[in-house]
């Protein structure tokens, strides 16, 4: 049984943005009674505040402030960016370039991979290709 699970960009946009067709599920795991501690990374959060970057001061100011929470969220572990999750992330990349993954998704693949994790919040079926449970699919 997973004791964590990993929050990708997806996770982040839909909880934040209540236009995204996936706000509800969002916010409904993230109120879930008995909800497992998430994690994420530097990168991931770089590549959310990056989604809100052209949508004007009010969005701009709610990703902030969402990030910011998220931070300071004891129930959320946030994983630093750091040399080695670059190399690990571009390692990975450089094994798929069949593939169209992004360079965030491939650090956080190889991020959940070193912690054991093998749930994601996300719709993204790049995760099932490498294996992980998308719990937004």
């Amino acid at each position: 049984m997973s004791t964590a699970v990993f929050a990708d960009t997806f996770y982040w946009i839909a909880l934040t943005h209540a236009d995204d067709s996936a706000h509800a599920d969002a916010v409904a795991f993230d109120a879930a009674p008995g909800r497992l501690p998430i994690v994420t990374t530097e990168e991931t959060l770089i590549e959310f505040l990056t989604f809100f970057g052209g949508q004007g001061p009010f969005l701009r100011t709610k990703a902030l402030l969402v990030a910011r929470r998220i931070i300071g969220d004891q129930e959320i572990r946030v994983l630093p960016q750091s040399h080695e999750s670059f190399q690990a992330g571009l390692d990975l990349y450089a094994a798929r370039l069949d593939k169209a993954y992004s360079l965030t998704d491939c650090i956080s693949m190889a991020t959940m991979r070193r912690e054991g994790l093998s749930d994601v919040l996300t719709n993204d079926r790049h995760f099932e290709q490498e294996g992980f449970h998308a719990l937004f699919r």
